[in-house]
């Protein structure tokens, strides 16, 4: 049975940092692992993906190299480091898996996802 669980998440003020894990028991293939957030009111979107070999790194304009990802597969753990927070990154912060090699940044191409882990950030 294949299980995500996120930890790390919690409340900080602006400009603080956080570093988010994602455990993953079970097979979950060989696709890309990836960070999504939703913020209230608003759709899933995408943050970060990596490869399962860790030599492709998948990243979105608006985090302007805050937000760092890395894996360490004999602890089949990923890890989300996330630097000079801002108010507007408040979210619940889900990690997923594709089971097969797909485009990193599309929500549906992921087939396992975690339970989410809430970050708050104020002002």
């Amino acid at each position: 049975q294949v299980q995500l669980v996120e930890s790390g998440g919690g409340s900080v003020q602006a400009g603080a940092s956080l570093k988010l894990s994602c455990a993953a028991s079970g097979s979950t293939g060989s696709g890309y692992m990836g960070w999504f957030r939703q913020a209230p009111g608003q759709g899933r979107e995408f943050v970060i993906a990596i490869s399962r070999n860790g030599l492709e790194i998948y990243n979105t304009y608006w985090n302007k190299g805050r937000f760092t990802i890395s894996s360490d597969n004999a602890k089949n753990t990923m890890y989300l480091q996330m630097n000079s927070l801002k108010p507007e990154d408040t979210a619940i912060y889900y990690c997923a898996h594709q089971s097969t090699p797909d485009v990193a940044g599309l929500e549906r191409t992921y087939a396992y996802w975690g339970q989410g882990t809430q970050v708050t950030v104020s002002s």
